[in-house]
């Protein structure tokens, strides 16, 4: 069996990050990269959907360490793949990746202080053995997406697609198709099909918060040319971090003020006879759930250009033509995309054991939004639902290396988040969107004190996962076979702060 100090699992954004980190801070560590899918990249792999690009911008979606450099900063899914490729490629982090596992499950021996991986590799089972596992698998199910049970589907005559699985070569040209959804999936996919289709439908149930943004930063495309790139990059970064922080933090505090700004933007775009009220005006308040962002105003150019249509309204039942609605009104249709969300999946849904017993991680409190009560040696990446997903993966990336320094350092094989006094259970996620909502009872709890909440605030994480103590609520140990306390345990061993 293979062994290596460090296994991590997931070669998309956050694996190759993590293949970086452990190579630059703790490069005396051996690792390998189990990725189950046949190529690197992750979502921005498998997505093949018209318009596919990102919902945030690229100077805080790209790592911190490698300078995004293209002129469009809402950047399309192939140039965000390729320079996933690119950055594996030129620090050799793609050498360590072993294609087509698939990993099933995790056991960990306190004995051997190690965790045995198996793995489905053409459909063979393998194991690799390693001290320290680092899930970086994302959020949700690439082998199914969400599709509700919609009556008269069997009866519909036309395709239904869902964006997770979009077939290739399809011609969609002159045909009619319904979108049903609002999310940020739907309003990428209107204005790319409107543009050859006969007409195309948004068919929502409800809205959701829509804001136009240039795809182009014009301050990090002028910055690009007057520095150097790693600083203009740094420099166009931070900017938009704080831009969000403060964007998300007045929404929150003056929700009133940003739904009316918001919506009038809307307003400006599609002028005062469009029903805003009913198509672009939310129940919620703004950062209930994710925005939507529109670059270049792509859906309100298409909407106001007659190649597609908002509807709101509840589906009745599929017919041989198109859709029923609950209105007594119908939309004919060639094709559906069923862009109704995601099925989240906590790390892959792996089986995990610890000295033989099954651990189910929903019963585990999460610490410091990476790592799960009484779970030794195991970290995850999760990143930000109100921003972008890498500025929370590096940290934890670095927060990983911290851990793996000061076990090298003490002379530690072993390190378990302990709960050290009780704990007010709390949800994974403060967030209302319904493939959040669905999956929240399978994720861990986080607490109503730190270590253990899960912030959605950079600025925040910096000072925890940077900055911070490893040894808040951490026992760092080389325990004997069966002397592990067991799930649940108060008691807490430290061993003398040494670094």
């Amino acid at each position: 069996m293979d062994h290596v100090d460090v296994i991590v699992v997931g070669a998309g954004l956050s694996g190759i990050g993590a293949g970086y980190h452990l190579q630059d801070k703790s490069p005396d560590r051996s690792y390998m990269i189990l990725e189950g899918r046949a190529d690197i990249g992750g979502t921005w792999d498998l997505f093949r959907y018209p318009g596919i690009r990102s919902d945030s911008d690229m100077y805080t979606l790209g790592y911190s360490f490698e300078p995004w450099t293209e002129a469009k900063a809402i950047a399309d899914g192939p140039n965000i793949l390729a320079y996933v490729k690119r950055t594996a490629a030129k620090y050799g982090i793609d050498r360590h990746i072993r294609f087509g596992h698939h990993v099933k499950s995790a056991a960990w021996s306190t004995q051997d202080a190690r965790w045995t991986v198996t793995a489905l590799r053409e459909g063979r089972e393998v194991q690799y053995s390693c001290n320290f596992l680092f899930m970086c698998s994302g959020y949700y199910n690439y082998a199914q997406g969400h599709t509700p049970d919609f009556p008269g589907v069997a009866d519909f005559a036309g395709q239904i697609i869902h964006p997770q699985f979009w077939p290739e070569n399809l011609d969609y040209a002159g045909k009619k198709v319904v979108v049903i959804g609002s999310g940020a999936t739907a309003v990428t996919i209107v204005p790319e099909m409107a543009k050859a289709a006969a007409h195309v439908t948004m068919l929502q149930r409800s809205p959701t918060y829509v804001v136009s943004r240039p795809a182009e930063d014009a301050v990090a495309n002028r910055l690009r040319a007057l520095l150097p790139a790693k600083l203009a990059y740094g420099i166009t970064r931070w900017k938009n971090v704080l831009f969000g922080m403060y964007f998300f933090r007045a929404a929150r505090k003056y929700p009133a003020q940003a739904k009316e700004r918001i919506i009038g933007m809307v307003r400006d775009q599609l002028g005062p006879d469009y029903d805003i009220a009913t198509h672009f005006t939310p129940r919620y308040n703004p950062w209930d759930q994710r925005l939507c962002l529109v670059p270049d105003a792509d859906l309100f150019d298409s909407i106001k250009a007659g190649t597609s249509s908002v509807v709101t309204d509840r589906i009745d039942h599929f017919d041989a033509a198109g859709i029923a609605l609950e209105s007594g009104k119908r939309i004919d249709a060639d094709i559906v995309v069923t862009a109704t969300g995601l099925e989240l999946q906590l790390l892959s849904d792996v089986a995990f054991t610890v000295d033989g017993q099954a651990r189910d991680l929903s019963k585990t409190f999460n610490y410091k939004g990476m790592m799960y009560s009484d779970m030794p040696n195991l970290a995850s990446s999760f990143g930000y639902t109100n921003a972008s997903w890498t500025l929370k993966a590096d940290l934890t990336c670095g927060y990983v290396t911290r851990l793996l320094n000061t076990m090298k350092k003490r002379k530690m094989r072993q390190v378990t988040p302990r709960i050290a006094s009780d704990l007010e259970a709390m949800p994974f996620l403060d967030f209302s969107s319904g493939y959040v909502t669905r999956a929240m009872e399978r994720f861990p709890k986080q607490g109503n004190k730190q270590p253990w909440q899960v912030h959605q605030n950079y600025a925040k994480d910096i000072m925890v996962l940077r900055f911070g103590s490893v040894d808040d609520e951490m026992e760092f140990s080389n325990p004997a076979a069966g002397s592990q306390p067991g799930p649940g345990s108060r008691a807490v061993e430290r061993e003398p702060v040494t670094a």
